[in-house]
């Protein structure tokens, strides 16, 4: 019975990500489309996805909190807390455009659609001011920087890369989340001007391996 019991909770898991993958595909394409058309894309019953969510709201709030808790994992992994501030600015980064990439809808909205989108989201939002006022002790960013404005510079600068990929100055961003990473973090602290050589805090301190295309010159 409980292996019948875990083959059940496993079947339901894959039907719910199922329906979440197809709304999210075509919801960025037609954002009016019915629970109907969400469960034809799905290759499931129409009575299938009203046996998991209620209704359409209630599976656009789903799709927002499984795609910010992603977010959420993406920002835990790169260590926003322990690692060098620019090593987890650009994990965190690479990551994160990894995944708005395939969550354009669910991301669509702020603040997200439930109560517990929006919990997940200020606590993305929290670790990403901690970064940024790491960076700012390590001399990463200009003394006097508003860590908050930072931040939403930089999640303009990612909404703006996932949205618009760049594809002439430098084409091997686009398909590249590393080097999108690369391109982002440079143009947050860099903006447009020549590069002038970093801060001492960050070009002298030993044992720290700075993420590809961020050289210590």
């Amino acid at each position: 019975m409980a292996t019948t019991g875990r083959r059940l909770r496993a079947d339901a898991e894959r039907s719910v990500r199922t329906i979440l993958e197809a709304a999210e595909r075509l919801l960025s394409e037609n954002p009016g489309a019915t629970m109907e058309q969400i469960a034809e894309a799905a290759g499931v019953a129409r009575t299938t996805v009203h046996r998991r969510f209620a209704s359409r709201e209630a599976l656009v709030e789903t799709m927002a909190t499984s795609a910010w808790q992603e977010i959420d994992d993406a920002v835990d992994a790169a260590r926003p807390y322990t690692a060098p501030p620019l090593v987890a600015m650009h994990q965190a980064t690479a990551n994160v455009v990894q995944i708005k990439s395939g969550w354009r809808f669910a991301l669509g909205t702020l603040p997200p659609p439930g109560e517990e989108a929006t919990r997940i989201h200020d606590a993305v939002m929290a670790k990403c001011d901690a970064v940024f006022a790491r960076a700012l002790e390590a001399g990463l960013l200009r003394p006097g920087t508003d860590p908050r404005w930072a931040r939403q510079v930089y999640l303009a600068l990612i909404s703006e890369a996932v949205h618009h990929s760049p594809t002439t100055a430098q084409p091997q961003a686009a398909d590249d989340p590393d080097a999108l990473a690369t391109l982002i973090i440079d143009t947050l602290l860099y903006g447009l001007a020549p590069r002038r050589p970093g801060p001492p805090a960050v070009q002298d301190t030993p044992g720290v391996d700075l993420p590809a295309g961020h050289d210590r010159s």
